[in-house]
């Protein structure tokens, strides 16, 4: 088994405040833990917001809805992990950014298995990319992590968590899974204004309860190619 970082913050560039902003009633933040869920291989998940004020709104919502939830550094996010990690002693980190409500839990588990079989230090399904923004998973091991923390030098590594496994193959051994068509140019994570529109409309004609798979949204811009115009700047 595997558990969930989820890494969440208010102070968003381009869209402040987007993980409390409501689709259907509840909040970006509500429907990702929804979706994560459904996941098989997934033991805890774990709300990893920071120290700062403004994340009081996380915070209060991870205590009133129960969650598992840490407090950290801002901009070092690479520490915030460590920290995190080491506090409730995680073998195998599951990567989650709150920018993704519709994080499809299967494909979670679809990672985790993987990272479970191959034997790597690193497992994701977009550091290739080839399936759609939003469905983003990183799977690594502690030691990695560990690794990372302790030699990583530049604050893009230090804020990003992942460049540092990522960049040094020689330190860390890696798969990608990939797939057999590129769809990378479907996009829906919640970066600005536009983005989260498009993921209003996404739920709108999502027909089904719980969990919602990537499938079911790529089949709803096969049904209506315009929507992939409303973020398309936005990216």
């Amino acid at each position: 088994m595997a558990d969930a970082i989820i890494q969440a913050r208010m102070s968003s560039s381009r869209l402040p405040g987007k993980v409390l902003k409501k689709i259907n009633g509840i909040t970006n933040l509500e429907c990702l833990m929804r979706q994560l869920s459904f996941s098989k291989l997934l033991d805890r998940k774990i709300l990893a917001t920071t120290v700062e004020k403004e994340d009081d709104a996380i915070y209060d919502m991870a205590v009133s809805q129960k969650w598992q939830v840490f407090r950290g550094q801002k901009d070092d996010v690479l520490d915030r992990f460590y920290q995190c990690a080491k506090k409730f002693d995680i073998k195998i980190i599951v990567r989650i950014t709150a920018d993704n409500p519709l994080i499809d839990p299967y494909m979670v588990d679809r990672v985790v298995e993987s990272f479970e079989n191959a034997g790597v230090d690193y497992v994701s399904n977009c550091q290739v990319r080839s399936f759609p923004y939003g469905t983003e998973v990183e799977v690594f091991s502690f030691d990695a992590l560990e690794k990372a923390w302790n030699e990583t030098q530049t604050p893009h590594e230090r804020e990003h968590v992942t460049p540092f496994l990522i960049d040094n193959t020689q330190l860390f051994k890696q798969h990608c899974i990939k797939h057999e068509n590129d769809l990378s140019h479907m996009r829906w994570t919640v970066d600005t204004e536009n983005d989260f529109e498009l993921v209003r409309q996404i739920y709108k004609r999502l027909k089904k309860d719980p969990p919602f798979l990537w499938e079911d949204i790529v089949e709803i811009f096969k049904k209506e190619p315009e929507l992939l115009e409303i973020n398309k700047t936005g990216s």
